[in-house]
């Protein structure tokens, strides 16, 4: 019998603690529901990285959004277009900046020129199709509709017109976030990323205008996965960029369709990490996971000074497809953080002899010998210079400094073509001399044909002030042959 009671009473609280969760809920959201709004206010827009400004301590708005969708070709990679459809002419879409208890009035334009019908998914709004279904427009037309923000956090916002997949999977995401009452922490710097997969009816880096393969999506076989639509939108001069001793606030989103990204900065630890893009704050995290069709909010303060390198962190998205940013530090150097090199000497576990690369295979076995002008090698070769050789060589040639040789400039480079062209078609580990500065690292063998060697050399003697040497399939074909 006591044991019968003492049943009853864990049940009885139990209904009793979920009714008064449940109560505490609606009270919650019936709050938001009812702030009240004060004037209108028209939202500022930003395409990425960069965002809108802060909505800080400023009361409940009718906010009104405008928002134009256009269909139009952009570039993937230097000599790879592609026919992206955008929320405000950008891959990701516009970034939207709102607060607990707004009242936004959002006006969705699709262009007279645009093909097709889109609309628009906003994982902020509580309604229907969190607004897909009031929104479906024709091109030539628009709709407004009307939701109020209810719960803070950072949402991606998407088309959803079927086949769902492929509007996505065109560039149609974005970022919308809500923040609480009185505001976000104040950080120096605030940026926009987002991470999307793209599947092309050619491989990765086949040049021309390239259609979507719908096929690919299905099976997941992406070709490229970038942040903010194409590859090195964050790299070079569009890097981002902070000052020592500022704190970096990163709203990243991951439009998918398909695939989570593990997202990290190297050489930074992420001090906040917003899970999700919700309240749940985890702290000192190395690497966070962002689903497609979730975010994160990541903060951490710069110590140092250097280039920060954002990427997925499976890793060969990163390399090999696309998803690589920069973050660009400037300020004064503290060497109790780090040091930089200290000592540098040979490291030679199995005796005196440096160990070369073993052979990996064959190359490619097709060859063409079609002439080619120098303008038509520059386009060819630069493209192959960036799906193959950016990584350690960086994107004018500079290297990374005690770690892979400059070609800008290069006198190793420059002093013989074809002991260059050899190292590319056999690879090199050892010692070397380059303007001075000594290198120990490993250039692997690369798997390319003759021809594209040819390119991709010849892009590189014509660029960085090296010697304009217009290298010949021919002439890789008789190196590679010994003569």
């Amino acid at each position: 019998m006591k044991q019968v009671k003492l049943v009853l009473g864990v049940l009885l609280f139990g209904m009793l603690f979920f009714m008064s969760c449940s109560e505490t809920d609606k009270k919650e959201d019936s709050s938001n529901a009812d702030i009240p709004v004060s004037r209108e206010m028209m939202a500022e827009l930003t395409a990425p990285p960069n965002v809108p400004t802060p909505v800080g301590r400023r009361r409940a708005k009718k906010l009104i959004v405008k928002m134009e969708i256009l269909e139009e070709v952009g570039t993937m990679t230097d000599g790879t277009t592609y026919n992206y459809w955008t929320f405000g002419g950008s891959v990701p879409g516009s970034f939207i900046r709102t607060r607990v208890g707004d009242e936004v009035e959002f006006t969705l334009s699709n262009h007279p020129d645009n093909k097709l019908p889109h609309n628009i998914d906003l994982h902020a709004v509580t309604g229907p199709g969190g607004g897909a279904t009031s929104s479906f427009v024709a091109p030539g037309h628009e709709k407004t509709f009307n939701f109020k923000t209810l719960n803070p956090g950072l949402y991606v916002y998407h088309c959803a017109t079927a086949p769902v997949g492929m509007h996505i999977a065109n560039g149609m995401y974005g970022l919308i976030l809500v923040e609480p009452a009185g505001g976000l922490p104040v950080v120096d710097k605030e940026y926009y990323v987002m991470q999307g997969d793209f599947y092309t009816k050619g491989e990765n880096g086949a040049p021309g205008l390239q259609a979507f393969d719908m096929q690919k999506a299905v099976d997941e076989d992406a070709d490229y996965v970038v942040f903010n639509g194409s590859v090195g939108a964050l790299t070079g001069d569009n890097a981002i960029t902070a000052k020592v001793g500022e704190t970096v606030r990163l709203y990243v989103g991951n439009g998918g369709p398909n695939l989570v990204s593990s997202f990290h900065v190297i050489g930074e630890i992420f001090d906040k990490v917003f899970v999700e893009g919700g309240d749940m704050i985890n702290e000192n995290v190395q690497t966070t996971l962002v689903p497609a069709g979730g975010a994160a909010i990541v903060e951490f303060r710069v110590d140092v000074p250097g280039t920060f390198i954002l990427v997925d962190h499976s890793i060969f998205r990163a390399f090999n497809k696309g998803a690589l940013g920069m973050l660009k530090v400037e300020g004064e150097d503290d060497m109790k953080i780090y040091s930089g090199t200290m000592q540098e000497g040979i490291y030679l576990p199995e005796g005196g002899g440096i160990q070369s690369m073993p052979d990996e295979g064959k190359d490619k076995p097709k060859v063409s010998t079609s002439d080619k002008s120098l303008a038509e090698k520059m386009e060819s070769g630069k493209q192959i210079y960036m799906n193959t050789c950016f990584a350690c060589h960086q994107a004018e040639g500079q290297g990374i400094p005690n770690a892979f040789p400059p070609l800008a400039k290069s006198d190793y480079l420059n002093a013989d073509v074809n002991r260059a062209i050899n190292i590319v078609l056999k690879g090199k580990t050892g010692e070397i001399t380059v303007n001075g500065e000594v290198y120990n690292s490993v250039m692997t063998k690369q798997f390319i044909t003759s021809e594209e060697i040819a390119d991709v050399m010849t892009y590189i003697y014509n660029s960085w002030d090296n010697n304009k040497t217009n290298v010949t399939t021919s002439r890789v074909e008789q190196v590679k042959s010994g003569h």
